[in-house]
């Protein structure tokens, strides 16, 4: 007979690590919802301080599964889904909640997540055949999705200093019907280089 809440206690420890990591980024996203209801730039500032700290949960959980020899598909899988909220999700709503809210801004901003769940989709399928025998991943193919607290750093940076909304930096354009603000290019950048095939980053 099977048990109630039986998958949670299937759950290695990694694998805590990694909802951790999703739970800050889901958290990052509630703090961006009530920065754009209410103003309150300490809602925002708070949201951004919350990818760091996914990332070190995000870093940890692979120390953790390696030092327990404990790595899984579902881990893997898990960790895979975490990182599309903390890193692709929620970057990109910190981005609209920066003043990124422009028609062309939306498109791109989905870009840059869609190249994020593609980048993560294409490692789960090819992990293991790069791997080899050594069953260690000797390189990314294109770059790691966390590479986006690059992006955040900067939106913090330009939060602190007061540059968002209509102050947003390199200002904003109007082509066609919608607004569009070149800042969010680096977000297009992003994600194209997340799904390089021929980029290669070696893996620590």
């Amino acid at each position: 007979m099977k048990r109630h809440f039986s998958m949670l206690r299937d759950f290695q420890l990694a694998d805590w690590f990694t909802l951790a990591n999703a739970f800050c980024g889901t958290g990052v996203i509630f703090a961006v919802m009530r920065f754009v209801q209410e103003g309150h730039r300490g809602d925002l500032l708070l949201g951004m301080a919350l990818i760091p700290l996914a990332f070190v949960f995000d870093a940890l959980d692979g120390h953790v599964a390696r030092w327990r020899k404990a790595s899984s598909t579902l881990g893997r899988e898990l960790n895979s889904l975490a990182d599309v909220i903390s890193f692709g999700v929620a970057p990109a709503s910190l981005g609209y909640a920066c003043g990124m809210r422009g028609g062309w801004d939306w498109l791109v901003l989905s870009y840059f997540v869609c190249c994020g769940v593609s980048r993560l989709a294409r490692y789960n399928v090819t992990a293991e055949g790069i791997a080899g025998e050594a069953d260690k991943v000797p390189y990314f193919e294109g770059t790691p999705i966390p590479t986006s607290l690059l992006l955040v750093i900067l939106l913090a940076v330009a939060a602190s200093s007061g540059h968002i909304g209509d102050t947003l930096w390199w200002g904003q354009w109007q082509l066609g019907p919608w607004q569009f603000h070149p800042l969010v290019l680096l977000f297009a950048v992003s994600g194209s280089l997340m799904i390089s095939k021929t980029l290669r980053i070696p893996k620590p």
